[in-house]
């Protein structure tokens, strides 16, 4: 089909537009990744780099010989492991039952999600009932409190009522109850959305910065963003308590190599669920 000029400029206009900004997207990261195998006084000297002069691996050994920053990196992948699992299974055995319109009260517990996605209790109130609940300082306060993202219940809830309804009666005809469909009939078809949402509630579980902080006072069960953070303050010369001054301590290239590592999971996770993610991500989009 022959396009018109309009329609070439428009392409021509979008490839520019988008190629612009995927170059000021990338650039900043490609450089953050060449300082992190950069020295210091490399780092000091150019103020912008693709690739080091001089390739160096010291301040990752430096990193992953200091046990603060190892143990920061366990406890997010624990915590972030575990929390995924958590999250998703409770979002999606809440979202099935309110998918069922025979459900008694469904339209109440409807709007009371709906309302939380627009009224919220606020820093205070919710720290206060971490407090009372005895999570402070426990990796569950970091878990617990965001366990079902509304928004995402409701998109789990829809795409649970296009699923043909004649699979779970033929499975209810062959004797399987409830549960039993929703792990052998329901489950097993909605994997590109479990994919999808996996990877939102991992990257927000990996990204969160203000839970941590807040409820964790124990700086031995800091996760892996306070201590970025730590690291790369004014004062990262005294972030890590097993620093010895009198040796090499790379703090530039240390701010650099840390974000790489914080980074870096999450971008060798997204592969594996690419093949899903564009399909669960267009779900609910598109209604007949």
């Amino acid at each position: 089909m022959r396009q018109s000029t309009g329609s070439r400029v428009f392409d021509v206009a979008n490839l520019v537009l988008l190629g612009g900004m995927a170059v000021v997207t990338v650039l900043p990261l490609l450089y953050v990744l060449a300082a992190s195998f950069a020295g210091e006084a490399e780092i000091a000297s150019r103020p912008f780099f693709l690739w080091p002069e001089h390739f160096t691996t010291a301040t990752y050994a430096y990193i992953f010989a200091t046990g603060t920053f190892v143990r920061a990196l366990l406890t997010t992948i624990a915590v972030t492991a575990v929390g995924t699992v958590i999250q998703v299974l409770l979002t999606f055995t809440m979202a099935y039952p309110l998918a069922k319109r025979y459900l008694p009260g469904r339209a109440l517990v409807l709007n009371l999600v709906i309302f939380t996605m627009v009224f919220s209790g606020g820093l205070i109130p919710t720290y206060l009932v971490v407090r009372d609940m005895g999570l402070l300082d426990s990796y569950w306060a970091l878990i617990l409190p965001l366990a079902i993202n509304p928004f995402y219940l409701i998109i789990v809830k829809s795409f649970f009522q296009e699923l043909p309804q004649a699979l779970e009666e033929a499975a209810r005809i062959d004797g399987a109850n409830e549960l039993a469909v929703f792990w052998r009939i329901v489950m097993p078809l909605s994997k590109p959305i479990i994919a999808t949402f996996s990877l939102f509630y991992a990257v927000a579980i990996w990204n969160d910065y203000m839970s941590p902080l807040l409820y964790i006072s124990d700086n031995t069960k800091w996760t892996l963003q306070v201590l970025v953070r730590q690291l790369t303050s004014p004062e990262a010369a005294n972030a890590l308590a097993t620093v010895d001054s009198a040796n090499f301590f790379p703090v530039e290239g240390i701010k650099f190599a840390v974000v790489v590592i914080a980074t870096l999971p999450i971008l060798l996770f997204y592969p594996f669920l690419q093949k899903h993610f564009a399909k669960g991500v267009m779900i609910g989009s598109v209604k007949e």
